[in-house]
């Protein structure tokens, strides 16, 4: 995990959460872990070489 946060703070639908929570408990993650893992992904696919160059290894 990397040394510093930052806070992402979103809407969601109720249901989709509901829903959402479930699956990660039932593949004992976290939420954030799913959400984090997502996010690294995404900037894989659609980022640039910059961008993906910056990401930390660690994680």
């Amino acid at each position: 995990m990397e040394n510093r946060t930052a806070r992402l703070t979103l809407l969601i639908d109720p249901t989709k959460k509901q829903i959402f929570d479930e699956i990660c408990t039932l593949r004992d993650l976290t939420p954030s872990q799913v959400v984090r893992q997502m996010i690294r992904d995404y900037v894989q696919q659609y980022g640039s070489a910059e961008q993906i160059a910056r990401m930390p290894l660690n994680n």
